[in-house]
């Protein structure tokens, strides 16, 4: 008797269980009443750049792999000091690449041959005043540094502007939804839903820029940070009724 309870009980609970582990229904994305609309805005606002990133580094050459390396290091670390001297922190230098390779001679019909050795070495740096990254570039190509690319500007905190770069997209996106609406004799009934479909905090890219050694007085590089666009993209649903 016992067993016979204890098998009535189960299939008592296994309906409930069941039940309990059906998925609840969902509101169709669809509305049974209305037209749905579809679009894309791109919100924008401007900054002006508060961070330049540079590539600094030296390139030597030697008849041996270790002599290239030597030179190249003893260059490097009058580069480093010369950053150091300039205030910038220890964190926004960063080593970006080391390399050593071979240099070869090539000649018809026969194998290349090994003449020499090229050494490079070159860092990340990080400017967070950028009207004086110029004259630190200066000092940098007075300290050996014969490699130089960039600078790549951005903004260092830029969640505040693509905040305000989102509320613009929000607005593009219902005063386009209107246009639609009004030209199909409809009118806008209410917001579905709202999908980021991309953003760009203010970063366009890094602008090339190679420099080797100059003369003692030369002008200073200079270093103009203009302006950024932060832009965010909106794929935005609404519900369109008869107007």
């Amino acid at each position: 008797m016992k067993n016979k309870a204890l098998l009535t009980t189960a299939l008592v609970l296994w309906p409930q269980l069941a039940a309990a582990q059906v998925a609840p229904t969902l509101e169709p994305l669809v509305p049974a009443a209305g037209t749905i609309l579809d679009v894309s805005a791109e919100g924008r606002t401007t900054r002006v750049p508060d961070v330049a990133t540079i590539r600094a580094g030296v390139v030597t050459q030697s008849v041996g792999a270790g002599a290239a390396l030597a030179d190249n290091a003893a260059r490097m670390t009058r580069v480093v000091a010369a950053l150091k001297r300039a205030g910038i922190a220890p964190r926004d230098i960063e080593t970006a690449q080391v390399s050593l390779s071979p240099q070869y001679r090539y000649a018809d019909n026969q194998p290349p041959v090994i003449t020499g050795y090229q050494a490079s070495n070159s860092v990340a740096v990080r400017f967070r005043a950028i009207a004086r990254a110029g004259a630190i570039l200066d000092a940098l190509v007075a300290e050996g540094a014969n490699q130089i690319d960039g600078p790549q500007l951005s903004i260092d905190k830029p969640d505040a502007a693509l905040d305000e770069a989102r509320a613009d997209a929000v607005k593009r996106a219902r005063a386009r939804a209107e246009i639609y609406a009004a030209a199909a004799g409809m009118k806008v009934a209410r917001l579905i839903s709202i999908g980021e479909g991309g953003q760009n905090a203010g970063d366009n890219g890094p602008r090339p820029m190679v420099m080797m050694r100059v003369a003692a007085d030369a002008a200073t590089t200079p270093i103009v940070a203009g302006e950024r666009d932060v832009t965010v993209t909106l794929n935005v649903r609404y519900l369109l009724t008869a107007g």
